[in-house]
């Protein structure tokens, strides 16, 4: 390959060609350019951020990548020097300037100049370059976990879109603070020199996950609070997450929606549905659950209600009632079922009758969300 810089369209057309048909080399599936945090002390990555992500697109820019760091095919992530960066950006002058957008560059031009250190935690930075080959795999290092997470919170790939099993054994526990991830071991001769110098560091958390917002900021929701939020989450457009709302990583909305309950690990919700108050939807991380919980279209879960079954569309479950897959539901014809034979169906109302204390069920019609205060919903 031509190791100078393309003089027209032509020769930058050429050099492409000549990096997508390199033998060995495989397109991915998804790419991405970010900054990784790296502890000093044990050179762990504490996580990834990536500013450019792409899902079968942009092939060209990931042939050319990937032929400057010596990749073929497979899942892998390699270190982006600068001067490697410097010699991509100089292969694709000649179409930075075109008019059309090129997130990829501008993203490589911004971290020309990347300041390694962190300045106030035991940590430094390096720009890196993932690649998955296919997102029905599991995850091979955090960095690849990472580009999955963000793909879910950029809302190119809806939950349970693309494998994220050994996630939680390949992400480290880590301090979040107002400075960025710090390890768990450094982080308190970190804190006393901060508090030493005048700086005191803000802890978000100790977990495995950061919030969301800190990484992605999806385009058309609210989100009061967000440590309620983790990266991973899938917003869709016209969702509000209120002050007690929360919504786990590879669960979240399709549509618009008003989550002031819980939306567990796994949970989708369809649109135009709400979640009351202190509501909670079981999710898949513990217990031993595999049945995948979603919530469809139109339905509404009143404060401080809960359910461990599906819901179809249209679905009303009454403040304050749990229904279980196991519970016992009276239906319309005075049958007794479990509710877990009821799991998926639409146009159900779910209550608890206060006289007899028997948890029913019966058929329902129309909209719940007639009346809705429309402005407060909207975003």
């Amino acid at each position: 390959m031509n190791e100078g810089t393309p003089k027209d369209r032509a020769e930058f057309d050429q050099l492409v060609d000549a990096a997508m048909n390199r033998s060995g080399y495989r397109p991915p599936c998804a790419f991405g350019i970010g900054v990784a945090t790296v502890a000093d002390a044990d050179q762990s990555v504490l996580d990834t951020w990536f500013a450019a992500v792409n899902l079968q697109e942009n092939q060209a820019m990931a042939a050319l990548l990937a032929e400057a760091v010596g990749h073929g095919s497979g899942p892998a992530t390699h270190r982006l020097a600068p001067e490697v960066i410097e010699s991509v950006l100089g292969r694709c002058e000649v179409v930075a300037g075109d008019g059309s957008p090129h997130p990829n560059l501008e993203v490589l031009s911004g971290l020309t100049s990347l300041e390694s250190g962190s300045g106030v935690l035991p940590t430094h930075r390096v720009v890196v370059v993932t690649f998955i080959d296919d997102l029905g795999d599991a995850p091979v290092d955090i960095h690849d976990g990472y580009l999955r997470l963000h793909l879910l919170s950029h809302r190119l790939v809806k939950p349970h879109g693309c494998n994220l099993d050994g996630l939680f054994g390949l992400l480290n526990n880590t301090v979040w603070t107002s400075a960025g991830p710090c390890d768990v071991a450094s982080f308190p001769v970190a804190q006393r020199r901060a508090m030493a110098a005048g700086t005191p560091l803000v802890v978000n958390g100790v977990d495995k996950f950061p919030r969301m917002l800190d990484y992605v900021v999806p385009s058309g929701v609210r989100v009061a609070d967000g440590s309620r939020v983790r990266l991973g989450a899938h917003l869709a457009e016209g969702t509000t997450v209120m002050h007690e709302g929360f919504v786990n990583f590879n669960a979240g909305t399709l549509g618009a929606s008003m989550v002031e309950g819980r939306i567990s690990a796994g949970v989708v919700v369809g649109s135009d549905s709400d979640l009351g108050g202190g509501a909670s939807v079981m999710g898949t991380l513990s217990g031993g659950g595999k049945e995948v919980i979603s919530v469809g279209r139109d339905c509404l879960l009143g404060a401080n209600s809960g359910i461990g079954i599906s819901l179809g569309d249209g679905c009303v479950v009454e403040a304050g009632l749990y229904v279980t897959a196991g519970t016992r539901v009276t239906t319309s014809q005075g049958e007794v079922v479990k509710a877990s034979e009821l799991s998926g169906a639409s146009g159900m109302l779910f209550r608890r009758n206060s006289t007899t204390g028997a948890v029913e069920v019966l058929p329902r019609e129309g909209t719940w969300s007639e009346g809705l205060n429309e402005a407060l919903h909207a975003n």
